[in-house]
């Protein structure tokens, strides 16, 4: 990693989501997850009770609904992110059903 790289995200501190996208956010959320652990998995990793970075094991190769609520957070948190970037770029994001 270069010593001068300063991460700069766009903020969307200001940006505010109607109710009608939180089980939006829940379901990039959970992909998000997935996403992860299939990299992983293609990476070598295995579940293993504690993390082992040496050994490829951790204890998030599990399906979402059993991560525990830190692990679910951080996910969730990308998935607001990526929501509130959408809305602050001017797009509209609307139900295809």
């Amino acid at each position: 990693m270069k010593d001068n790289y300063i991460p700069q995200p766009v903020d969307v501190s200001d940006v505010e989501l109607p109710q009608e996208l939180l089980a939006l956010a829940e379901r990039i959320a959970r992909n998000v997850h997935d996403i992860w652990a299939a990299q992983r998995i293609a990476q070598g990793w295995t579940y293993g009770p504690v993390r082992d970075d040496a050994a490829l094991q951790t204890p998030c190769l599990v399906d979402y609904d059993h991560l525990p609520e830190e692990e679910k957070d951080y996910d969730r948190a990308t998935a607001m992110s990526t929501l509130r970037l959408i809305r602050k770029l001017g797009f509209d994001i609307v139900s295809g059903k």
